[in-house]
């Protein structure tokens, strides 16, 4: 009888562990994924030889850069290591959209574009706590 107590009791806990571990996790961040909708096609365009979206989209990528860098950090990221990371981020989509605007070479664009896809991986990888 014990045991079946104890059993009972033990799976009554379990709800209570899983919900506070999926509160533990990181909060939601409205501005990266906004920004992710516009690096997604960018960059994964660029990797297929098709520059067109990243031409067409390299403001918004700025602008989107700027709100997610202007916005709050939530929980779950280092917050200084963050935003230092955000202010390079800014920094690298302007000179993407600098490229653009002065219609440089694909080449050119496609190496811009990756090194900003892999600063914003430097967030969701090296940021998080």
């Amino acid at each position: 009888m014990k045991n079946s107590i104890s059993i009972f009791i033990a799976l009554l806990a379990i709800p209570v562990v899983v919900f506070s571990q999926q509160t533990a996790k990181k909060a939601p961040w409205k501005e990266m994924h906004d920004y992710h909708e516009v690096m997604s096609v960018t960059f994964h365009s660029a990797e297929d030889g098709n520059l067109a979206p990243l031409k067409e989209k390299a403001g918004m990528l700025v602008e989107r850069a700027i709100a997610w860098k202007k916005s709050a950090v939530p929980a779950g990221y280092k917050p200084a290591e963050t935003k230092d990371v955000l202010s390079r981020l800014v920094k690298q989509c302007k000179k993407v959209q600098k490229a653009v605007k002065k219609g440089k070479p694909d080449t050119e664009l496609t190496t811009l574009i990756t090194t900003t896809h892999d600063i914003f991986h430097e967030i969701m990888e090296k940021c998080r706590e």
